[in-house]
């Protein structure tokens, strides 16, 4: 998803296998569309695009989601032609075997997770399955992700569907006082000189944090703000402590 419809415009976002959403702007070659499960917009090509009917939309809506927990995987179409999709992506309207898409099936044997309620141990535990991943502006994937996608991606894999940047995350739950008082799973926020809310980590035992900086990385954590262990210095301002569910 980028922020104009222009292939050199900034990625803002990306839209993972099996998720759908509502196209809202229409232009020659590109598309303004609106994530259904988080409400965020951006641009893409309409090469990637496919149209579903409205009483599909509204079952992927409404029906319990699954979603592929393995690093990268694969579903097989009707043809015997293999789709790859990475952790995170969705299985449309999974039965145990089959994902549907309009009238096409599409198999898949591999692992999954259905978005049902979890616990925040489940949150720090699919947390560390993005550790050491490159930091990518947008990214949503093992293979580049940003620190708002990470906890973005955390929580949605547990059934807790939150916003997907850190100024919108932070808008919700409730505030805690001191780091002793979270626990592994809450998220800490960190702002910039001008009070922007710029990052987001996952609170882990032990006064640690998981995080995407240059990396999906574990650093120490204090009331002052994250402490990189291999820079030898403080390289986040912490400025909330939000305990979301």
């Amino acid at each position: 998803m980028r922020e104009e419809a222009n292939d050199r415009a900034e990625m803002v976002n990306q839209i993972l296998f099996g998720e759908h959403y509502k196209v809202i702007e229409k232009r020659a070659k590109w598309l303004k569309v609106r994530l259904n499960h988080d409400a965020y917009e951006g641009w893409i090509c309409r090469k990637q695009h496919l149209e579903i009917t409205k009483s599909h939309f509204l079952r992927l809506s409404e029906e319990i989601q699954h979603y592929n927990y393995n690093l990268i995987d694969a579903l097989m179409t009707a043809n015997g032609e293999m789709i790859p999709i990475g952790l995170g992506s969705c299985l449309p309207l999974y039965d145990g075997e089959y994902c549907l898409v309009n009238s096409a099936k599409f198999q898949f044997e591999g692992g999954h997770k259905p978005s049902l309620i979890h616990t925040k141990k489940d949150f720090v535990d699919t947390g560390f399955m993005y550790l050491h991943a490159p930091y990518l502006w947008g990214g949503r994937t093992p293979m580049g992700i940003d620190c708002s996608g990470l906890t973005q991606m955390a929580y949605r894999l547990n059934g807790r569907a939150i916003p997907r940047d850190a100024s919108q995350q932070i808008k919700l739950g409730s505030t805690l006082s001191f780091i002793e008082e979270a626990e592994p799973g809450d998220l800490a926020f960190f702002d910039d000189a001008e009070g922007a809310i710029v990052h987001v980590g996952i609170i882990l035992e032990n006064n640690q944090i998981l995080h995407a900086s240059g990396k999906v990385r574990i650093d120490s954590i204090d009331q002052q703000g994250i402490f990189n262990k291999d820079l030898g210095e403080h390289t986040h301002k912490l400025r909330l402590i939000k305990q979301l569910f």
